[in-house]
C-alpha cells in the first residue's frame, strides 16, 4: 500500500484551537517539520502560535515548540529579526532542531543573524551596551564559541571575538595551546579588515604583550615588526630593542633593519633619540642600532646591490631613441622617463653620456624633466647628491655675478628647477633633519623665478615627506601665497607632503580656504591632492573632510576628495570606502573625478590584488573612456609586480582601445603588472615586450599611446631589472613613500614631470646578508625552483643585416609535377637504351615510381632550394615527410637538454630574489651562515637543497596566478646572519663596486673623462643653443673619479 502524501496542514492547525492542552502540544510538535512545505498556510495562524508561546497554561516544553514554530515561519517569511527573537525563546527546542536533517539552512541563517546582532550590540560605543544584550543571545554565542574551540576552529572563534570586541576570548583561546600563529592571525585580521582606527590600536596594544619574547629564527618576528611599525610608538619599540641587546644582539640589528623598511622617518628618529647610550659592553651595539635606524645603511646596501646587478638592456633605449622624434617635447620626455626608470638607483648615466646631442635638444619643461631624471638615476646617493647635481643647482648668494650670468643663459631656470626637484628625489626617505632640507628651504626662499620655486617646492616636499617641519610648511605657504600657478601647484603638493598623515585642522583649513579663493586650476589641484596627503592613513577621522570635499561644486576639489578617500583608507579594503568610490565613479559629472575614483580603488585594495580585476572588469568596458583609463591604472597599481593573469587578460584588449589615452594607460599598467616576471612565469611577457617595440616604432600611432608604451618599457625593466613596484613593506605594513609616489605619478595626466615620483615605489628585490659586524660575507643559498622560472629576461638581440640575394621564383605544384614526369620519362628512355632486355620489367614497375615521384616532389632539390629564400608555395605549405628527416638531425636530443634543466640553483650574496621566489629560498643546514629570522613569511615547500620532487618545481609556477599581496609580504631584504664558525676567517664582498658599463661604450665613455675638465659654473648641456663642442662637459661630475 502506497502512503498518501500530505497536501495540507489544515487538520493539524485545527488542533491548535482545541481546548485540550495535550492536543495543542501535539499539534505544535507536529507542525515544526511541516513548516518547509506548508509555511504559507501556517503563517496565517502565526498570531495564534505566538499567543500559545506566551500562554501560561502550557508546559515549558510546549511553549518552546511554539517559539521554534514561530521562528521557522518568520524565517520563511524573510523576517530574520523576528525569527531570531523567537529562536532565542525556543531554548532547548532550538538546540534539538540543529540536529534534525534538513534544518541546516535555517539553523545557519539564525546563528549568523545571532552573531551579527551580538556584534552590533557589542560594538555599540555607549557605556551600557553590554547591559542591553539578551542573556539568551549571550548563551547562544558562548555555545558557538565553545563548539569552535572544541572542534579546533580557533580562527573562527578569534574572528567572532574580534568582531564582538571580546578581547578576553582571544586571551583565553591563546592560553589553551599557546599557538603564536593565532596571535599573528588576530593581528592580520584587525589590520586588514574594516575596524576603526581606535579599536585597531586597542587590539594591537593588547596583543603585543601576549607575543613570546623574540628569539632567533622565531616565526613571529614579522608579526611583531608589523605591529610595532603600525603603532609607531617609540615607548613600545625602545624597550623591545633594549631587551634584545644583552641576549640577542643580532636579532636587535635585524629588528632595526626591518623597522627601517616600513617605519616613518619621524618614528625612526624618535627611536634613535630615546635609545640609551649603553655601558662599556653595549655602547658599540647601540651606536650600530642608531646607524641602522638612520636609514642610510639600508639605502647604501641596496644601492650596492643595484650597481652590482645592473641588467639594463641598452638596445631597448637606443631603439626608442632612434624611432621617437627628439624635437618633440612629449617624445623627449617619454625617453627621459624611460631612461630614468630603467636606471633608477644604479647611478649609471651611460645613456646620457652617449647621447648628449639628443639631450641638448630638450627645451623648457623637457629640460626640467631631463635634469630631474638625474635624481631618479642617482636616487639614494644622498652623500654625493650635491656633488652630482652641483653643476645644475642654483648658485648661492655669495656669487651674485655667477648667478646673474646663469640667468642670462636661455632656459637655465629649467635646469635649476629640475636639479632642485632631483635633489629631493635623491634624498627621498633620508632627508628629514638633514642639511638638504635646510638647503632646499633656503633656495625656495631666495628664488624669484617661478620655475625654480616649482622645483624647490617639489624637492622640499619629497625630501621632507612626513617630517612635520613647521618651518618648511611656512616657507611653502609663502610660495603658495604668491599666487603663481606654476609655483603654487607644487607648493600645495609640498604642504601636504610635509604634514603627511597629521590630519592637522589648522593646515587643512588654510589649504581649503586658499583653494576656494584662487582662480588658478593648477593651484587648486595641488592643494586638493595636498589635503589628501594630510589625511593619509586616518580612516574614519577623514570622513568629515571627505564629505565636505565631495559636496563641493568645483570638480577639482571633488577630485581631491576622491584621493582623500584613497589615502585615508589605503590598504584597508574598507567596504564603505569602496562603495563610495564606485558611486563617484559612475555618478559624478566630471570625467576627471570619475577617472580618479576608479584609479583610487587600487590604493584601497592593493593588499588584495586578486579582487581588483573582478571589481573593475565592468568599469573597463564602460562607454566613458576616462573610466576605462582609470580602470587600467587601478589594475596596474594594485596588481603591480604580481604578474596576475586576470589583470593581464583585461589589459591586453585595452591596448587596442579606440581612444589614445586609454591605450596609454593600458601600456603603463602592463609594465607595472609584469615587472620582474619571466617568460616562464608569465606567458604574456614576450608578447608585451614585442607590442611595446611595435607601438613605439609606429609613426602613425598616436603620441599619447607611444608615450605610454615608452613608459611601460621603462617600468617593466625598472632599476636595472632588479626592483619591483610594491605599495607595502616587507613586514606587511603600508609603504608610505611608495603610496605617496604612486599618487603623484598618477598626476602625470596633468604634469609630466610628476611621473618621476614613481621611483618612490621601486623596491629592490634582493637577499643581502650581513654578519654581526654589519659586513657582507661571501656565502651561497639555494632557490628550490627552476632557474628559468625567476631568471632575468634575455637581452634584446640586435637586428641582423640581411644579405640581398636573388629572390627564388615561385613554382606552382602543377609545374613541379609536370617537370617530375618529364624527368621520369627521361630516366626511362636512358635505362631502355642502356639495357634493352630489362625494358619490359622496368616498364611494369615504373608507374609505381612515377607515383612516388609525384609525392616526393615536395622534398626534391628544386623545391628544397626555394625554402631558404622564404618562398611560399602550395608545395612548401602542405604536409610533407620532412619530420622524418628532422628526427634524424638531432632535434630530440636538444629537447631532452631543455627538459634536463636543474630543479634548483645556488645563488650568492647580493643576488636578485623576487617576491614570488622567496618561499622557495632555503639556507643549507651545513652552511656556515644562517639567517637570524626566517627568509619568508611563507613556509618553503622543500627543506633540502636539491628540489627533486615535482611539487618543488611546479609550485612556483603557480605563484603569479591569483595570489594576494599578503603572501608576498615579508622576507628577503637585508638579513643578519649567524656565523656558525666565528673563529674561521671569512671572505667579504668589497664595499664599493664600479657601476657596470655596457661593453659597447666601454671604449668610448672614459675618453672624454680624461680630457674634459670638471665644470665650474652652471651647465649648458641642456641648452639647445649651446655650441656642439660644449655639451660633453655636462656630465663630467666629480663622482666619476670615485670607485663606484
Amino acid at each position: 500500500m502506497v502512503a498518501r502524501t500530505q497536501t495540507s496542514a489544515a487538520g493539524v492547525l485545527a488542533l491548535l484551537s482545541d481546548p485540550e492542552p495535550l492536543l495543542k502540544q501535539h499539534a505544535l510538535k507536529a507542525l515544526v517539520p511541516l513548516v518547509p512545505q506548508f509555511w504559507a498556510e501556517i503563517s496565517e495562524h502565526v498570531a495564534l502560535i505566538e499567543s500559545l508561546y506566551e500562554s501560561s497554561d502550557l508546559p515549558k516544553e510546549a511553549r518552546d515548540s511554539a517559539a521554534l514554530l514561530a521562528s521557522k515561519v518568520y524565517y520563511f517569511l524573510g523576517e530574520y529579526d523576528e525569527a531570531l527573537s523567537f529562536a532565542l525563546g525556543a531554548g532547548p527546542a532550538f538546540e534539538a532542531e540543529s540536529r534534525v536533517f534538513g534544518s541546516e539552512e535555517y539553523i545557519e541563517t539564525v546563528v549568523s543573524k545571532a552573531i551579527d546582532k551580538y556584534v552590533e550590540l557589542r560594538s555599540d560605543e555607549s557605556t551600557d551596551a553590554s547591559k542591553k544584550i539578551d542573556k539568551r543571545l549571550q548563551d547562544i554565542i558562548e555555545g558557538i564559541l565553545r563548539r569552535c574551540i572544541k572542534d579546533g576552529e580557533h580562527k573562527q572563534a578569534i574572528g567572532i571575538a574580534l568582531e564582538s570586541h571580546r578581547l578576553d576570548l582571544i586571551s583565553h583561546i591563546y592560553n589553551i595551546n599557546k599557538d603564536v600563529t593565532l596571535l599573528s592571525y588576530a593581528m592580520d585580521s584587525v589590520l586588514d579588515t574594516n575596524f576603526s582606527l581606535s579599536y585597531r590600536d586597542q587590539v594591537l596594544n593588547f596583543l603585543l604583550p601576549m607575543f613570546p619574547p623574540l628569539e632567533s629564527k622565531g616565526p613571529h618576528v614579522y608579526a611583531v615588526t608589523r605591529l610595532l611599525v603600525t603603532l609607531s610608538d617609540p615607548a613600545l619599540t625602545v624597550p623591545m630593542l633594549t631587551g634584545l641587546v644583552p641576549r640577542e644582539k643580532l636579532l636587535a640589528y635585524q629588528l632595526a633593519f626591518d623597522l627601517v623598511e616600513g617605519g616613518g622617518q619621524d618614528f625612526l628618529e624618535a627611536i634613535r633619540i630615546e635609545l640609551p647610550e649603553g655601558d662599556s659592553n653595549t655602547k658599540e651595539t647601540y651606536d650600530k642600532l642608531r646607524q641602522i635606524l638612520a636609514g642610510q645603511e639600508s639605502v647604501k646596501l641596496y644601492l650596492q646591490f643595484l650597481k652590482m646587478n645592473n641588467k639594463v638592456d641598452m638596445l631597448i633605449l637606443n631603439n626608442t631613441r632612434d624611432v621617437l622624434e627628439s624635437r618633440s617635447s612629449v617624445y623627449h620626455t617619454a625617453l627621459t622617463l624611460q631612461n630614468a626608470f630603467m636606471h633608477s638607483g644604479t647611478a649609471s648615466d651611460i645613456f646620457l653620456r652617449e647621447n648628449l646631442t639628443w639631450l641638448s635638444k630638450a627645451n623648457n619643461w623637457a629640460k626640467f624633466s631631463a635634469t630631474a631624471g638625474l635624481g631618479v638615476i642617482h636616487k639614494g646617493h644622498f652623500e654625493e647628491g650635491m656633488t652630482i647635481l652641483g653643476p645644475y643647482l642654483p648658485s648661492g648668494d655669495g656669487n651674485q655675478a655667477q648667478r646673474n650670468q646663469a640667468h642670462e643663459i636661455q632656459g637655465a631656470q629649467y635646469s635649476e628647477g629640475g636639479s632642485l626637484y632631483a635633489l629631493g628625489l635623491v634624498n627621498a626617505g633620508c632627508g628629514i633633519g638633514r642639511d638638504v632640507e635646510g638647503y632646499l628651504r633656503d633656495k625656495l626662499k631666495i628664488a624669484t623665478n617661478e620655475v625654480v620655486q616649482h622645483g624647490a617646492a617639489l624637492g622640499l616636499g619629497v625630501a621632507g615627506m612626513g617630517g612635520k617641519n613647521e618651518q618648511s610648511y611656512d616657507n611653502l605657504k609663502e610660495a603658495l601665497y604668491t599666487d603663481s600657478a606654476v609655483a603654487g601647484e607644487t607648493a600645495g603638493y609640498g604642504m601636504g607632503l610635509i604634514m603627511l598623515g597629521t590630519a592637522d585642522g589648522r593646515c587643512a583649513d588654510e589649504m581649503l580656504a586658499y583653494a576656494r579663493e584662487t582662480q588658478h586650476e593648477k593651484i587648486i589641484r595641488g592643494l586638493a591632492v595636498g589635503l589628501a596627503f594630510l589625511y593619509y592613513g586616518r580612516q574614519e577621522q577623514a570622513d568629515d573632510m571627505v564629505t565636505m570635499l565631495l559636496a563641493e561644486k568645483d570638480p577639482i576639489l571633488r577630485y581631491g576628495g576622491v584621493y582623500t578617500v584613497a589615502l585615508a583608507y589605503a590598504g584597508t579594503s574598507n567596504n564603505g570606502a569602496i562603495r563610495k568610490l564606485l558611486h563617484v565613479a559612475v555618478s559624478d559629472t566630471s570625467d576627471d573625478v570619475r577617472r580618479a575614483a576608479v584609479t583610487s580603488l587600487a590604493f584601497v585594495l592593493f593588499k588584495n590584488p586578486g579582487q581588483v580585476p573582478r571589481i573593475v572588469q565592468l568599469l573597463s568596458e564602460s562607454y566613458n573612456p576616462h573610466v576605462r583609463c582609470g580602470a587600467t591604472l587601478a589594475l596596474g597599481i594594485a596588481c603591480a609586480g604580481t604578474g596576475l593573469q586576470d589583470a593581464v587578460d583585461i589589459l591586453e584588449p585595452m591596448t587596442k582601445d579606440p581612444v589614445d589615452f586609454v591605450r596609454q594607460g593600458a601600456f603603463v599598467a602592463l609594465g607595472m603588472v609584469l615587472v620582474q616576471q619571466s617568460e616562464a612565469s608569465s606567458p604574456s611577457m614576450s608578447s608585451t615586450r614585442s607590442l611595446y617595440a611595435k607601438i613605439v616604432a609606429d609613426k602613425h600611432e598616436d603620441p599619447m599611446a607611444r608615450f605610454g608604451a615608452a613608459l611601460g618599457q621603462g617600468l617593466i625593466d625598472a632599476g636595472g631589472r632588479n626592483v619591483t613596484i610594491s605599495l607595502q613593506s616587507r613586514a606587511g605594513s603600508r609603504n608610505t613613500s611608495a603610496i605617496v609616489g604612486m599618487v603623484l605619478f598618477c598626476q602625470f595626466w596633468y604634469w609630466y614631470p610628476l611621473a618621476h615620483c614613481a621611483c618612490l615605489a621601486f623596491e629592490p628585490t634582493a637577499i643581502i646578508g650581513l654578519n654581526g659586524d654589519l659586513k657582507t660575507p661571501k656565502f651561497e643559498f639555494i632557490s628550490n625552483a627552476k632557474p628559468s622560472l625567476f631568471a632575468y629576461p634575455p637581452p634584446t638581440k640586435p637586428p641582423t643585416k640581411e644579405s640581398v640575394g636573388k629572390v627564388a621564383t615561385a613554382v606552382l605544384s602543377t609545374t613541379a609535377k609536370a617537370k617530375a614526369r618529364e624527368r621520369t620519362k627521361e630516366k626511362e628512355k636512358a635505362a631502355a637504351t642502356a639495357n634493352g632486355d630489362a625494358m619490359e620489367t622496368d616498364g611494369k614497375s615504373e608507374p609505381k615510381v612515377e607515383a612516388r615521384g609525384d609525392v616526393e616532389m615536395k622534398v626534391d632539390e628544386p623545391s628544397h632550394s626555394v625554402l631558404p629564400a622564404g618562398d611560399i608555395s602550395p608545395i612548401t605549405s602542405t604536409v610533407s615527410n620532412l619530420p622524418e628527416a628532422s628526427k634524424s638531425e638531432g632535434k630530440a636530443p636538444e629537447s631532452k637538454k631543455r627538459k634536463s634543466e636543474p630543479s634548483f640553483e645556488k645563488l650568492p650574496n647580493f643576488s636578485r630574489v623576487i617576491p614570488a621566489q622567496l618561499a622557495h629560498v632555503t639556507f643549507p643546514a651545513e652552511g656556515r651562515f644562517q639567517p637570524v629570522r626566517p627568509v619568508s613569511t611563507r613556509t618553503p615547500k622543500t627543506t633540502k637543497g636539491k628540489a627533486s620532487t615535482a611539487s618543488a618545481v611546479k609550485t612556483p609556477s603557480l605563484v603569479p596566478l591569483g595570489v594576494t599581496s599578503e603572501r608576498y609580504a615579508g622576507g628577503g631584504g637585508i638579513l643578519i646572519l649567524i656565523d656558525q664558525s666565528p673563529d674561521e676567517p671569512a671572505e667579504y664582498i668589497e664595499a664599493e663596486l664600479p657601476a657596470p658599463v655596457p661593453p659597447v661604450a666601454a671604449a668610448v665613455s672614459p675618453a672624454p673623462a680624461a680630457t674634459v675638465p670638471a665644470p665650474s659654473g652652471p651647465h649648458i648641456a641642456l641648452d639647445e643653443d649651446a655650441p656642439e663642442a660644449d655639451p660633453p662637459e655636462s656630465f663630467e661630475y666629480s663622482f666619476d673619479d670615485d670607485k663606484d
